[in-house]
């Protein structure tokens, strides 16, 4: 049936992948293999939203055959591709329910995480979105090491990482700018202690100096510029706070206690970053 109305198609335009779709033999006359062959038509002819709806006609006119389980984990893609991450989400985690031990639990896993990930916005937007890509990607680092999506997985997961300390970042500077220099210290220390593997610790550490200064908290400034300049001392935030140091003549050293200090000792053992 499928080589006569492929056939039709190409005598007349219309048939089983023809452009007349009005011509269509109804779905539920049609094998699983059909209409799973229809969606990957569709998804050829760049249209991932009629592709997502014919494998989830697959599903649902033939629930328990093979082509079911193939047409669930391609539904996932297709909804994916056509941004729509919501219902991505679902079919991808329904796959991982119902399929866990399968060779494509893994996949799922990682459209899931994707879904989030493509999601996140600008550092100046909420992070909500951000801790669930986080939260999903560990899982396919944890629970599929060595599948071929666990290097990806790895590296948006810095990148997603990477966006948190970010925004810390952002909120921090606007406080320092206004002169709310508590406010501003609380999320550079947040960027020290928890996002100390992202790229914006040098940058957190040169403004805690800088806080620290304004507050005339001075062996926290010498302290926060030690750390800097033991870990980063070629960047050039480490010469901006050496800068600052020596204009008020003082130095780059651990002084006083607190929690930088505690940081510094950690940092001599070689148990920081």
């Amino acid at each position: 049936m499928v080589l006569v109305l492929v056939l039709g198609a190409c005598g007349g335009g219309g048939g089983l992948f023809g452009g007349n779709r009005s011509n269509d033999v109804p779905l539920e006359e049609l094998g699983a293999q059909e209409i799973f062959q229809l969606a990957e038509f569709e998804l050829s002819r760049d249209d991932p939203e009629e592709a997502a709806r014919l494998f989830t006609e697959v599903e649902r006119l033939h629930p328990y055959s093979e082509w079911a389980k193939r047409a669930l984990i391609m539904s996932a893609f297709a909804y994916h591709a056509d941004g729509d991450y919501e219902n991505a989400r679902v079919a991808a985690q329904r796959y991982i329910d119902f399929y866990p031990a399968d060779e494509d639990a893994a996949y799922a896993q990682y459209l899931l995480a994707l879904s989030y990930y493509d999601q996140i916005d600008q550092v100046g937007r909420d992070q909500g979105i951000t801790f669930q890509a986080l939260q999903a990607l560990r899982l396919v680092i944890e629970r599929y090491p060595d599948s071929p999506y666990a290097t990806s997985a790895i590296l948006k997961f810095d990148l997603a990482f990477d966006h948190l300390a970010g925004k810390e970042m952002e909120i921090g500077r606007y406080y320092l700018r206004r002169g709310h220099y508590t406010a501003a210290i609380n999320r550079f220390r947040v960027v020290v202690e928890e996002f100390q593997t992202t790229s914006h610790t040098p940058e957190a550490l040169h403004r805690l100096v800088e806080a620290y200064l304004s507050l005339g908290l001075t062996d926290d400034a010498q302290t926060a510029a030690a750390i800097l300049g033991y870990n980063f001392q070629s960047s050039p935030f480490y010469d901006d706070s050496f800068r600052l140091l020596t204009g008020r003549d003082l130095s780059p050293e651990a002084a006083g206690e607190g929690w930088l200090r505690d940081i510094w000792r950690q940092t001599v053992r070689g148990a920081w970053l």
